[in-house]
């Protein structure tokens, strides 16, 4: 294995890696070899994303360069240099249009696919609504879809399939959060639509070209993206036949006083694209993530008696309060961990090089594209000791911190996820309300689950696990 460039001790985060040695103009990292074109190395990412990744960090550091005709490829996975990358060198740097083009078929121009001065002032007018304080707003919402679905579920059952039972869960809060009511039906067909959407765009990713969806086995997409909208749609018009004052205060009435203020910077179809990007964005992850975090409560049955009892103190005296989130301190070291271990999004979106970048002594034309791996950082045993082990201990403040860039669950730089604070609280209420109610443990003979990277990471197969009341 070539060395790295930098192994600081995860002991001493503060302090600056060694200076690098500048390398000659031209000259690349190592790689793999790529032959006449490269598009060999493409088929492999394809067929197994992070293994591959992970194989060249081990073989050739932590800057490989992948060579794919036309395009110069760098794999970063040293958090010291993802933070130069992601913070230091943000402004050179755009995303990669072919993902862009993919997921503007879906997002519109939304958030999530703007760039430059209009992703700033979009970013800049949505930034109120989702701070640490703004999204206490709504946790009743979180708090009644989980006692709701949790007081359908069984006593006691074996083999429960928790992993779609969370996914329609996480579900049913987006559609709260978005529109002050659970859609009951339109729930599921939601879901569908978001799944089928998800995996279609994940798999054009590794195509050179988009197909319209109006060709014939586009079938299945396309009424997945009709349905999204008309759900949208009419409880958008709804909205707007209600007068101002009597709106809740939800992410839609949000969105509309935005449109409101501002019809000009933020007309309705504007509004209609970063709902589209709530649920596709929001719902996916955080029941990925809600996935994960139960099979490691199920695995490691004395953790999660500890998290229950962290659950328990947190709840006020009647049942039907809301609990304290910010007293979950161990529920959500559980979840931090668990996205660390088993991250949703293993990978950043690509990045363009729009001039010269310079990192870790190599000066890098412009049109490089780079890629941030979080996953191969957070399985680093320079930074996390035993690195496949789950120690949500890792995670109290009293410990010791790993270098900033080591641990990315949303993301890094100006374009870390907006909605992570109202991701955090969704999931530490659900934990926290699923503990309170259920012991989880593993089925006899089953196996750890696999992880999976196709629409998020996921088990291979639906992961199912054994519940019973507390």
């Amino acid at each position: 294995m070539k060395t790295s460039p930098h192994s600081s001790c995860p002991f001493h985060a503060g302090s600056q890696p060694p200076a690098p040695t500048n390398q000659p103009a031209g000259s690349w990292p190592p790689g793999p070899k790529a032959g006449l074109t490269g598009w060999g190395l493409l088929g492999r990412m394809s067929r197994d994303l992070m293994g591959t990744l992970a194989d060249w960090k081990r073989e050739f550091g932590d800057l490989v360069h992948v060579r794919t005709w036309p395009e110069h490829q760098i794999i970063v996975s040293d958090p010291h240099l993802a933070r130069e990358l992601l913070v230091g060198q943000a402004d050179a740097l755009q995303r990669w249009e072919r993902a862009l083009t993919v997921y503007r078929r879906v997002h519109g121009h939304s958030v999530l696919i703007a760039e430059g001065q209009a992703w700033r002032e979009k970013r800049q007018a949505l930034q109120p609504d989702f701070t640490r304080k703004s999204v206490q707003a709504f946790s009743p919402s979180i708090v009644e879809a989980a006692r709701q679905a949790f007081a359908q579920w069984p006593g006691r059952k074996d083999a429960w399939p928790i992993e779609n039972e969370l996914t329609s869960l996480t579900m049913e809060v987006i559609l709260r959060m978005m529109f002050s009511s659970g859609v009951g039906g339109e729930a599921q067909q939601a879901e569908e639509a978001v799944h089928t959407l998800m995996v279609a765009s994940t798999a054009e990713l590794w195509r050179p070209a988009s197909l319209p969806d109006w060709m014939p086995w586009q079938r299945k997409r396309r009424r997945a993206r009709l349905l999204l909208n008309d759900l949208i749609e009419r409880h958008l018009q709804a909205r707007l036949g209600m007068p101002q004052e009597d709106w809740p205060d939800d992410l839609l009435a949000r969105l509309l006083r935005l449109h409101s203020r501002q019809p000009r910077d933020w007309p309705l179809q504007a509004v209609r694209d970063e709902c589209k990007t709530a649920f596709l964005a929001g719902h996916e992850t955080i029941a990925a993530s809600l996935g994960w975090w139960a099979w490691c409560m199920a695995s490691h049955p004395d953790i999660q008696e500890k998290a229950r009892a962290d659950a328990t103190a947190a709840w006020p005296g009647e049942e039907s309060g809301e609990p304290d989130v910010s007293a979950l301190h161990y529920v959500s070291q559980t979840l931090q961990e668990t996205m660390r271990l088993y991250p949703a999004v293993p990978l950043l979106m690509s990045r363009r090089a729009l001039r010269p970048v310079t990192l870790g002594g190599w000066t890098f034309p412009a049109r490089t594209v780079f890629m941030v791996p979080m996953q191969l950082m957070q399985h680093d045993a320079r930074w996390f000791p035993e690195p496949l082990a789950y120690r949500p201990e890792r995670f109290d403040p009293d410990e010791a911190r790993p270098p900033q860039g080591a641990y990315l669950p949303f993301g890094g730089g100006p374009r870390v996820c907006l909605g992570q604070h109202l991701a955090l609280a969704e999931m530490t209420i659900v934990a926290a309300e699923l503990l309170r109610r259920y012991r989880l443990s593993v089925p006899d003979g089953a196996a750890p689950p696999r992880p999976v990277f196709h629409v998020s990471q996921r088990p291979e197969r639906p992961l199912a696990l054994n519940i019973a009341r507390v």
